[in-house]
């Protein structure tokens, strides 16, 4: 087998990023009008994503696969207007979750939760403008959806919960990744992963 990514990696890495991508916005666009879910939101995508990034790991057999997943998905967050930190947190915890990855050698089900977890803390790059950025980031959710809407957004997002932000995304990627592999238990054992 060689160690280059193929065509059908490609399709594969294509595919499953856009799958991933579409379930994680089917639950981030409805909460995320409601401001008091904000500091949630990131962890409530890492739980509702964690299906169809552990059904990705099944035919996750190349490094680097999950480091451009992470590129594509902080790209296609910035397309959406979330800003493009997503790209840089997608390169640095996809290219973490690689290395974690192939140190169980694609096949250890703990290595494959544990990068997941690693994985979705690229998510932490759209709340950056809004820990670092406040004045800007405040005035982009007033333009967009009103005065009272920014106040509420800035009130929920002090700067001290980007630990917890972060926590959370982690321990719910965890969940999420469980979830997927007990709903995914065939494909782990066709893949190989135990």
């Amino acid at each position: 087998m060689s160690n280059k990514l193929q065509a059908k990696d490609l399709i594969n890495l294509g595919l499953f990023t856009v799958l991933y991508f579409v379930i994680g916005c089917c639950v981030a666009i409805p909460i995320g009008f409601v401001p008091i879910f904000m500091p949630i939101l990131g962890a409530l995508w890492a739980l509702i994503t964690g299906i169809p990034f552990m059904l990705f790991l099944t035919r996750v057999k190349k490094f680097g696969m999950v480091t451009i997943m992470g590129i594509l998905s902080g790209l296609l967050m910035g397309l959406t207007g979330m800003g493009f930190w997503g790209v840089l947190t997608g390169a640095i915890f996809g290219l973490m979750s690689d290395l974690i990855l192939k140190s169980g050698g694609y096949k250890s089900v703990k290595k494959s939760l544990i990068g997941y977890a690693v994985f979705s803390i690229w998510i932490v790059g759209t709340y950056i403008p809004m820990y670092f950025m406040v004045e800007d980031s405040r005035a982009s959710f007033a333009a967009s959806f009103g005065e009272e809407y920014a106040d509420k957004v800035m009130a929920v997002m002090p700067m001290w919960s980007i630990v917890l932000v972060i926590a959370g995304i982690f321990v719910f990627a965890i969940l999420g990744g469980l979830l997927g592999k007990a709903l995914l238990k065939k494909h782990f054992a066709k893949a190989g992963i135990v």
